[in-house]
C-alpha cells in the first residue's frame, strides 16, 4: 500500500476489520452449545455483583463496545464504571477521544468553573465524530462524577482524560496557552513546529501526501517534547499543568508519526495509535501513585485482546494486548459488548451527517447470533471456564461497527474472534438503540481540520 494516493488509500479499507473480515470466517463448519455455566441475566445494576467479584482487585478494567453509537453500550459502562469507582476505587476513566478536548471535561468533573454545566463542555467538541463523546450518556456520567468528586479529597477526585492520538496542532496550541509555567525555551519550541506545519493548513491529510515527497516535521515535535520535560524537571512533583503539557507534546510526536504512517502502512497506524493509547494509560497510572486504577472506554478491537483475532495475521497489537502483556500480575479485565439487532448512530461516510441506521439480525454463526439463539435477552457472561473447551474457542464472527457504517453491507463487520480468550467477559445486549447526541451534534459538524485521512481508523 505504500505510496497509494490517501483517497485510494481509504476507499480500499476504512478500517482495519472491513478489510480483514471476510463472509466465510463469520462462523466455523462445526456448531457450538453454549454451557449455562457463567451465563446470567443481566437487568440492573445489582446483576453486575458476579463481574465485580470476578475482577476483584485488578487495576486495569477496559470496557469495549460492538459499536460508537449504541446507547446502552455507553449506559452499562457508566453503570460498571460508577461501582468501580465506589466499589473498588477507580480513580481514572481513560476514553478513546482526543487529550486535550477532554481534559476540559476534566477539569469540569473536578470542579473547576469552566462551563456551566457537563453539557455546556461537551458542546464545545469539534472532531468528527463528535457524537462519541457529545452525547446525553456522557454528560449524565460527567454530572456524577462532578458531584461525586465535590465529596472526595483532591488526591481522591475521579479524573476523565482521552487516550488517543489525532490532535496534533490542538495539541501544540495547548501547551502555548494552557502551560502558564512555559519558559521561553518551550514557546519557542512550540512555535517552531508550528510554523512546520503551517504550509499544511490544518490539514493532517496535506501534511500526510507532503511526507511522501520529502516534508519532515518530526524534529520539530522532538523539540517541542524535550522543551516541555526540560522545564517540568524545575518545576514541583506531580505537576498537573506539567503532566498535562507533556502529555500534549508527547501526541504532537504521536500524531506526527500517525500521520506520516498513515499514508503508507494501514497496520503501522494502527500500532502508533494504540501503542500511544496504551503508553498514555501507563503514564495517568504512574502519574496517580500506587493506588492507581483506571477503567477504560474503548471500542473492542481496541480493548478486545488482538491475539486472539485475526489482527495477530496482519502484526497489529491493541490495547488490550499491550494491557495484558506488561499488567497481568496486577489485574487486567477486559469487557467485550456485542447486540444482535436494533438501530446505531453512525454515518453513511466519513464526515457526514449523523444517521440513526438499523442494525440488521447478526450474521449467521456468528458469536452475536449463536447467543440471541442459545442465550436470548441480556447477558452477563463469564468466559474463564469456556476456555479449556475447544468448540467454544474455535473463531466466530464477533460483530464490529464503526463511525461509517452500511448496514446492507455487513460482510467486513466481523472480526474472528475467539470470544473466552479475547475478553474476561462478554455483555451481550440483544436488542439495542441508537446513542442520543448532543443538541447540535447531530448533524454535519466538520471542523476544518479533521480530514478524511482520521477514516485509515475506522473504530
Amino acid at each position: 500500500m505504500k505510496g497509494l494516493p490517501i483517497v485510494l488509500l481509504l476507499s480500499w479499507c476504512l478500517g482495519f476489520t472491513s478489510c480483514a473480515s471476510q463472509s466465510d470466517s463469520v462462523a466455523p463448519s462445526t456448531q457450538v452449545t453454549i454451557p449455562p455455566r457463567g451465563v446470567s441475566a443481566l437487568k440492573n445494576p445489582q446483576d453486575l455483583d458476579p463481574l465485580l467479584a470476578q475482577l476483584g482487585p485488578a487495576r486495569y478494567v477496559l470496557l469495549g463496545e460492538a459499536s460508537h453509537g449504541t446507547a446502552e453500550f455507553y449506559a452499562w459502562r457508566s453503570t460498571i464504571t460508577k461501582r468501580l469507582i465506589q466499589e473498588k476505587g477507580f480513580t481514572l476513566i481513560g476514553v478513546e477521544g482526543d487529550w486535550p478536548a477532554l481534559y476540559e471535561l476534566n477539569r469540569y468533573v473536578k470542579g473547576a468553573n469552566n462551563g456551566a454545566s457537563a453539557t455546556a463542555v461537551l458542546q464545545r467538541l469539534s472532531r468528527w465524530p463528535t457524537w462519541m463523546w457529545a452525547n446525553g450518556e456522557i454528560a449524565d456520567l460527567a454530572e456524577w462524577l462532578r458531584t461525586y468528586n465535590q465529596t472526595q479529597p483532591a488526591e481522591r477526585k475521579v479524573g476523565f482524560y482521552g487516550l488517543d492520538v489525532y490532535s496534533l496542532w490542538e495539541s501544540l496550541e495547548s501547551i502555548r496557552t494552557d502551560f502558564a509555567e512555559a519558559d521561553p525555551a518551550t514557546l519557542n519550541a512550540v512555535t517552531a513546529a508550528l510554523d512546520c506545519l503551517r504550509p499544511y493548513n490544518r490539514s493532517d491529510e496535506a501534511y500526510s501526501r507532503a511526507t511522501l515527497n520529502g516534508a519532515n516535521c518530526a524534529d520539530a515535535m522532538a523539540a517541542v517534547l524535550a522543551a516541555v520535560r526540560n522545564r517540568a524537571q524545575a518545576l514541583p512533583p506531580r505537576h498537573e499543568g506539567a503532566f498535562n503539557a507533556e502529555q500534549n507534546a508527547l501526541v504532537a510526536v504521536n500524531a506526527e508519526r500517525y500521520y506520516r504512517t498513515a499514508v503508507r502502512s494501514n497496520a503501522g497506524s494502527w500500532n502508533i495509535r494504540d501503542q500511544h493509547m496504551a503508553e498514555t494509560i501507563n503514564r495517568l497510572m504512574s502519574f496517580q501513585g500506587a493506588n492507581a486504577k483506571i477503567v477504560v472506554w474503548e471500542h473492542n478491537t481496541h480493548v478486545g485482546d488482538a491475539r486472539y483475532t485475526d489482527m495477530a495475521n496482519s502484526g497489529e497489537v491493541n490495547v488490550g494486548q499491550l494491557m495484558r502483556q506488561q499488567h497481568q500480575a496486577e489485574g487486567v479485565y477486559v469487557v467485550g459488548f456485542g447486540t444482535y439487532s436494533g438501530t446505531v448512530t453512525a454515518a453513511p461516510y466519513w464526515g457526514g451527517p449523523v444517521t440513526t441506521m438499523t442494525v440488521p439480525a447478526a450474521q449467521r454463526g456468528s458469536w452475536e447470533a449463536v447467543l440471541h439463539e442459545q442465550a436470548p435477552g441480556n447477558t452477563l457472561i463469564l468466559l474463564d471456564t469456556w476456555r479449556s473447551e475447544t468448540p467454544l474457542t474455535q473463531r466466530r464472527g464477533n460483530r464490529a461497527i464503526g463511525v461509517v457504517y452500511n448496514p446492507a453491507s455487513e460482510t467486513g463487520n466481523y472480526v474472528p474472534t475467539d470470544l473466552p480468550h479475547r475478553y474476561d467477559a462478554f455483555i451481550f445486549l440483544d436488542q439495542t438503540q441508537a446513542l442520543r447526541p448532543l443538541p447540535g451534534h447531530g448533524g454535519r459538524r466538520v471542523k476544518a481540520t479533521a480530514t478524511r485521512l482520521d477514516a485509515v481508523e475506522n473504530y
